[in-house]
């Protein structure tokens, strides 16, 4: 009876590490891991600084509705600020935002709540960041995916292999995807569509680029 107890003990705990293992390899099932090409992979679409990057914005979350005006600009090597605005012009928001740094120049009271800036602070990092350090590869037919870690979490870019352009990154923890940013692009230089997706609450983002000249 005892020596069933300790199999039984060591099968379970087996099984529990090969889950946990295999977990974090979910969003990358069916690809096939190959040998790194790059060990760092640059992001171009909110990198020229000399670009004012904007787009007409609509965020649903929890069922509500709000649209508006998203500015992003490069200001210097590190950093980009952010700015949210109604279509009539009045301010909403205004961040100034690093890898290490976070700065709040502006925000309306009634957004003004801890929870949604460290959700906005996480989205934007996720969107603006400019370049990966790679730690493995994978591949299909369609996509090369790159996975890196950033702040204990795993993210995943995933890069066409017909366009060569990011058109996919899933930030993960170790059991499941939190966020999905997909990019519609049709040049390497901006993306025309991008959706922010939340998994653990309810919060979409969806911005479309606005040509300004």
């Amino acid at each position: 009876m005892q020596k069933s107890t300790i199999l039984y003990l060591i099968i379970s705990v087996f099984l529990l590490l090969m889950l946990s293992s295999c977990s974090s390899l979910n969003v990358v099932k069916g690809y096939n891991p190959v040998a790194m090409e790059k060990t760092v992979l640059e992001v171009p679409y909110f990198s020229n600084s000399a670009i004012d990057y904007v787009y007409k914005a609509n965020i649903r979350v929890y069922g509500n509705e709000l649209s508006g005006i998203f500015i992003a600009k490069k200001i210097n090597d590190t950093t980009h600020r952010v700015v949210f605005t109604t279509e009539f012009g009045n301010k909403l928001l205004d961040f100034e935002i690093s890898e290490t740094d976070f700065k709040i120049n502006y925000i309306v009271e009634e957004l003004d709540r801890k929870i949604l800036i460290n959700t906005l602070k996480t989205d934007f990092r996720l969107l603006l960041k400019g370049n990966y350090v790679v730690k493995e590869q994978y591949e299909n037919q369609e996509n090369k995916v790159y996975q890196t870690e950033v702040d204990k979490t795993t993210n995943y870019l995933f890069i066409s292999k017909k366009e060569n352009r990011l058109n996919k990154i899933v930030n993960a923890s170790k059991r499941k995807e939190k966020i999905n940013l997909f990019f519609t692009s049709e040049n390497n230089i901006f993306a025309t569509k991008i959706i922010i997706q939340h998994y653990k609450i309810k919060l979409r983002i969806e911005l479309n680029y606005l040509q300004t000249q």
